[in-house]
């Protein structure tokens, strides 16, 4: 980034100003409070000058006599800053340019980023189709496992409502309750498996998804999933299903998966859209949403 050409403090003088043509300083120097021309100074009239005798050398310093630093004009840029032609970096001695306030929103794609409430409104509709699924394939099962368990629930609640201190142990759930609990989760997985996988592979959304208008696309370009990265990208929210069973802990991984879009900037991308390296969009609802101005896009 060039400094345009003008009249700005000499950074190796602070009292006074010099004219900057873009490249390099030119010119006289003139005291900071003047008022400079207008555009740059007249050049300076040659002027011949009568031979000077020689000057006798200088004694030289002291070796142990460390030389000064440079002036900071001459130091070059700091560290860090791009090099490149002359012209192209600001005068030295001044800051380096940054984005003037907060920077645009990133648009992948030419869409912009799904909001965490349109991304949670849309897991919970899908929830709801899973549960209904689960009460038509699961319901029996879910009953029998009810019914194993029942006897320690029950003398449970009794012992909690009549503040019954009795040391004798609760009544043992059922034979079949460990194994009953195992095929319900199993159920649960694999009919969540079928119900997302395969929409998310042809189209990137689920039912939840196109009710709300957004939808999972790769990082790389707008286009479908495939089965492989939408197996990847479920993989991680809905295997832990499975864990319910040890002590809730699959419960709590999918709790932290679901809040990582409100920590993850810019891109607001889930745990499950980094392993399978996707991210959620808004669709347009018009053409003029579609827009990609320039410098948006990372």
């Amino acid at each position: 980034m060039s400094v345009a050409p003008g009249w700005y403090v000499d950074p190796a003088d602070p009292q006074t100003r010099r004219y900057w043509d873009g490249e390099g300083w030119i010119g006289a120097a003139i005291p900071v409070d003047a008022t400079p021309p207008e555009g740059p100074p007249p050049p300076e009239p040659e002027t011949t000058t009568e031979p000077t005798p020689e000057p006798e050398p200088a004694t030289p310093a002291a070796p142990d006599t460390p030389p000064g630093p440079p002036p900071a004009w001459q130091q070059g840029p700091p560290p860090g800053w791009p090099t490149g032609e002359p012209g192209q970096g600001p005068p030295p001695g001044w800051p380096y340019p940054t984005w003037p306030g907060r920077p645009p929103e990133p648009r992948p794609h030419g869409l912009p980023l799904a909001s965490y409430g349109a991304r949670l409104t849309a897991r919970l509709i899908d929830f709801g189709v899973v549960l209904a699924l689960n009460v038509l394939v699961n319901g029996w099962f879910v009953w029998r496992y009810a019914q194993e368990i029942s006897p320690f629930l029950n003398e449970a609640g009794r012992r909690v409502q009549a503040q019954d201190r009795t040391t004798e142990p609760l009544p043992q759930w059922g034979e079949q309750a460990g194994s009953l609990l195992v095929v319900i989760l199993l159920i649960a997985t694999m009919l969540w498996l079928a119900y997302e996988v395969p929409s998310m592979a042809a189209n990137g959304q689920t039912f939840g998804k196109r009710v709300l208008r957004i939808k999972a696309v790769p990082v790389e370009a707008d286009a479908p999933l495939g089965f492989g990265r939408a197996l990847r990208r479920w993989n991680t929210l809905g295997l832990p299903t499975l864990l319910w069973y040890c002590c809730g802990l699959g419960l709590l991984l999918q709790l932290i998966d679901a809040l990582s879009p409100l920590f993850d900037h810019p891109l607001r991308q889930a745990l499950h859209d980094k392993r399978a390296q996707t991210l959620v969009v808004q669709l347009s609802r018009t053409p003029e949403d579609r827009a990609d101005p320039p410098g948006e896009t990372p």
